[in-house]
């Protein structure tokens, strides 16, 4: 980022951590396949297994229990397609590499509704799971990549394993910014991405309890323990376990947690109406949803970026997209104030001048707005 831009956009991808840059840059010079038994073979065999451990520590996980895949939704794909299941439960507010994927992994599909804001609602969940007892996997996401909210994770496990269901969760926003703990936890597998820790793009991981079977997506070689087939990408699971260490070492959430509430106590001063979804809930310290009645998300994404600040609309799975959240959709929101929602997400990266320079941006949007109202 250049000295005159902020990026605030680290649910899309954060900027690559510096030592990211480096464990890559170690890796690519070192070269080597890790299938080879040769001595080049052997050192890049040993930076594919120093960074599944830094992974697998990063979640509280043994480093055995790491697949690495080219990102979180190829591990999404697998969890959901290769468990064998006949049925799959997802939440309404599902990343799309879920949603999609749930549809065509031939398995029947059923949707459990979120309550209006935006949690999970467990009595329908349960009603779901109790109607049909064929082999069953619930993939709810540990945390909203647009709202930020924190899923009851512990409470979905707890219903599914009254229902002898498997659960799965796309943890790929929740890694790094809030503790993991797999052992309290619970779960059966869970879906990281590289980018959204400060790694590059095109690595991320699936780590599944030990004795769960796998069907892989990717036959061929025998790599990952035959779950994934293909010459690994040594450079960016390099970078990825680096990043992970990273954001182990430094847990920035009492940080970022100070610089959005900064934010928000800012954006209400300036926009006494604005609505800010998710306040008051359990959400990622990294990440504030809001819009302001009477501004469109394009207009706010667009005049933030000329005056130097980075910001988006929700989810970054579509190029350019602008448009109303099914987030926001699932949890009632009226269409006219859905369609002016923003997402403001910090990082590693993020800084008190990079909050002050969006309030200045957003103050000049709404007296430009408020004048032609006039």
């Amino acid at each position: 980022m250049t000295a005159m831009r902020s990026y605030l956009d680290h649910n899309a991808t954060s900027p690559l951590r510096p030592e990211a840059r480096a464990a890559m840059i170690a890796a690519l010079d070192a070269g080597g396949n890790a299938s080879s038994v040769h001595r080049e073979g052997q050192l890049a065999r040993s930076v594919v297994e120093t960074a599944r451990a830094q992974v697998a520590a990063l979640v509280g996980a043994s480093a055995d229990m790491v697949t690495f895949t080219s990102g979180g939704t190829e591990a999404n794909a697998l969890a959901l397609k290769g468990a064998g299941v006949e049925r799959l439960v997802i939440s309404a507010i599902e990343h799309p590499s879920v949603i999609e994927t749930a549809r065509a992994a031939g398995a029947e599909v059923h949707v459990a509704p979120v309550t209006a804001e935006g949690v999970l609602d467990l009595d329908r969940l349960d009603r779901v799971l109790a109607r049909d007892k064929r082999r069953c996997l619930v993939s709810v996401m540990m945390a909203n990549n647009e709202t930020g909210i924190v899923q009851p994770l512990a409470q979905v496990v707890e219903l599914a394993r009254q229902h002898q269901a498997l659960v799965h969760t796309d943890a790929v926003q929740g890694a790094g910014k809030t503790p993991i703990a797999w052992p309290i936890l619970g779960v059966d597998m869970m879906s990281l991405s590289g980018h959204k820790l400060g790694a590059a793009q095109g690595v991320g991981a699936l780590v599944a309890r030990d004795g769960l079977t796998l069907t892989p997506l990717i036959e061929g070689g025998g790599q990952e323990k035959k779950r994934r087939a293909g010459t690994e990408n040594i450079c960016g699971i390099a970078g990825f376990g680096a990043a992970a260490d990273a954001a182990r070492v430094r847990d920035e959430a009492a940080r970022l947690t100070v610089l959005r509430d900064r934010f928000e106590a800012g954006l209400v001063d300036l926009a006494p109406d604005a609505v800010i979804f998710g306040a008051g809930l359990e959400r990622l310290a990294n990440t504030s949803c809001f819009a302001v009645p009477g501004l469109t998300a394009q207009l706010l994404v667009i005049a933030l970026d000329l005056d130097g600040v980075a910001v988006s609309s929700g989810s970054a799975c579509s190029s350019g997209k602008v448009g109303r959240s099914h987030v926001l959709q699932a949890m009632g929101v009226a269409q006219d104030l859905a369609a002016g929602a923003i997402r403001v997400s910090l990082g590693w990266s993020t800084r008190e001048v990079d909050i002050e320079r969006a309030l200045a941006a957003l103050k000049t949007v709404i007296e430009r707005s408020a004048r032609r109202a006039a």
